[in-house]
């Protein structure tokens, strides 16, 4: 499960993207329009140090972009490239957000969810002591459960571009950047996609791959 806190933050994800999302080689869209969260999904780290959320946005009706992000309480070693920025979180403190391609723990995750079919993690807040589930904003899935998972150590090397790719130890995992748009979906073996699908989309894209 992952706690969420009730918190103001400055600045907030979205005008963090904003200004990020222009510079990479492979956004379309138009800059100028207002930058609108369509879903997100999150997922766990087993050592609860590490907040794990994959945004999708769009700049007004141009193509949606898939954004995995990582928040740290500190900075990860020799990803400054990958620092996206930081924010003042009223709870947690600074948090140092980073495209989660080269983030180890993120791969991690990503690669658990592909081969197991795990999903999502439950988002819930805490009131009076209880935990007060959030209803998902889409729904994720992989046609690999029950594979079993190798240990995902460092990252090597990440290949950015419509579709990114992340070189682990162990696995490669290949990211759609814009899911759904012709040449940006990942493709890999049978048994290894990870797909889902959100209001307004009935079916199924690739969000990424692995092998």
């Amino acid at each position: 499960m992952a706690l969420l806190h009730r918190a103001d933050l400055r600045p907030t994800k979205l005008e963090l993207l904003a200004s990020w999302l222009p510079s990479r080689s492979w956004y379309q869209g138009d800059s100028a329009a207002e930058l609108v969260r369509v879903a997100a999904y999150r997922f766990d780290d087993p050592a609860g140090e590490v907040g794990i959320e994959t945004l999708l946005v769009r700049f007004g009706t141009g193509p949606v972009h898939q954004v995995p992000l990582t928040y740290r309480g500190a900075p990860l070693p020799a990803a400054d490239a990958w620092l996206i920025g930081t924010l003042e979180h009223s709870v947690l403190g600074t948090r140092w957000v980073y495209d989660a391609c080269a983030d180890p723990v993120y791969a991690a995750a990503l690669a658990d969810a592909v081969l197991t079919g795990s999903g999502q993690a439950e988002e819930y807040f805490e009131v009076d002591g209880r935990p007060e589930v959030r209803a998902p904003s889409m729904d994720i899935t992989s046609d690999g459960a029950g594979a079993d998972v190798p240990a995902v150590g460092a990252v090597r090397r990440v290949v950015d571009g419509d579709r990114t790719v992340i070189v682990t130890d162990t696995v490669e995992l290949t990211l759609a950047r814009r899911p759904g748009l012709t040449g940006s979906q990942p493709t890999g073996p049978a048994g290894a996609t990870l797909t889902g699908t959100w209001d307004g989309v009935s079916a199924p894209l690739a969000y990424a791959t692995l092998r």
